[in-house]
C-alpha cells in the first residue's frame, strides 16, 4: 500500500476497532490519501473522541456522519463526500461497519436477525449504490484498463464466520444472525463484482481475522490478533489485488477463504 497514491478513501464504522485502525494506518502511510473520509453515527459524541483528535491533527481526514441502516443518511453522506471531491471521484470504499448479536440458534429473534442483516448486508448494498457514481468517476480518471484498489474498489469486511463450508468457531459462539449476514455479504460481493466489472471497479470480501475489538472479545476469550496486525495485513493484501481477485473471499494474509 505504501507505493500506491490514493486520492480518496472512505471507511465506515471508523470511530473504533478495525475502522479506527484503518484510519490510523492510512494516515501514517508515506503517501497518505489526499482525502480520507471516516464515518460514524455521532461524530461529536463520546465514542468518536479518538477520531476527533486525529481529525484535529490531519486536515485530509474528514469525519462524516453516517447511520448505515438509514438510506437517507447514506444519501446525505454520499452527497457530502461528492461535494468535497469536486468531481474527482472516490477510489476506495471500505464497508467495515458491522453488528453482532451473541444469540444461539435457539435464542435468535426476528428483531435481532433483521437488525444484524440490515447493518451487515443491506447497508453495504446501499452504500455501493450511493457511492457508485463517485467510484465510476475515479475509475474513468485513472490510467490503464486493469483493476486495482487505488483506481476504484469496494472492499467488504466479511468474516470466516460466514463461511458455509467451515463454520469456524461454532463451538465458541453460534451467532446465527451474524453468520447468515456475512454469508449473504459474501454473495453481495460476488454480485457487485459482476455488476460493477464493466465500470472497472474491483470488489472483494476480506476476513480480518479474529481481532481484539469489542466485537472480537464478545466470546469471552482474548482473540489472537491485534487491530494493528489485522489492518496492516489487510492493507498489504489490498496493495496486491488485481482484476483476477475481483469477487473473491480472502483473509488478512491474502489466503483464499472457503465459501
Amino acid at each position: 500500500m505504501a507505493g500506491d497514491r490514493f486520492h480518496s478513501i472512505l471507511v465506515t464504522g471508523a470511530n473504533r476497532g478495525i475502522g479506527l485502525g484503518f484510519v490510523r494506518h492510512l494516515l501514517a502511510l508515506p503517501n497518505p490519501p489526499e482525502w480520507l473520509f471516516a464515518t460514524c453515527r455521532d461524530p461529536k459524541g463520546q465514542r468518536a473522541q479518538e477520531l476527533q483528535q486525529l481529525a484535529s491533527k490531519h486536515p485530509n481526514l474528514v469525519i462524516v456522519p453516517l447511520e448505515v441502516t438509514d438510506p437517507a443518511s447514506i444519501k446525505a453522506a454520499a452527497a457530502s463526500v461528492g461535494e468535497r471531491l469536486k468531481g474527482s471521484g472516490l477510489n476506495l470504499l471500505i464497508n467495515n461497519a458491522a453488528a453482532l448479536k451473541a444469540n444461539s440458534l435457539d435464542t435468535e429473534t426476528l428483531k435481532d436477525m433483521s437488525q444484524v442483516y440490515t447493518t451487515n448486508t443491506i447497508a453495504p448494498l446501499l452504500l455501493g449504490q450511493a457511492f457508485l457514481p463517485l467510484l465510476k468517476k475515479a475509475a474513468q480518471r485513472s490510467p490503464g484498463s486493469g483493476m486495482i484498489c487505488s483506481k476504484a474498489a469496494i472492499i467488504n469486511i466479511s468474516s470466516i464466520g460466514g463461511s458455509i463450508s467451515s463454520l469456524t468457531g461454532w463451538d465458541i459462539m453460534e451467532i446465527v444472525s451474524y453468520r447468515c449476514s456475512k454469508a449473504a455479504l459474501n454473495m453481495l460481493t460476488r454480485c457487485q463484482s459482476m455488476g460493477y466489472r464493466e465500470h472497472g471497479i474491483l470488489c472483494v470480501a476480506l476476513h480480518p481475522g479474529w481481532v481484539q475489538t469489542d466485537m472480537g472479545n464478545a466470546a469471552g476469550t482474548t482473540p489472537p490478533l491485534t487491530v494493528d496486525a489485522s489492518v496492516g495485513g489487510m492493507l498489504k493484501v489490498l496493495s496486491n489485488l488485481s482484476e483476477k481477485d475481483s469477487g473473491s473471499f480472502l483473509d488478512w494474509e491474502g489466503n483464499v477463504v472457503p465459501w
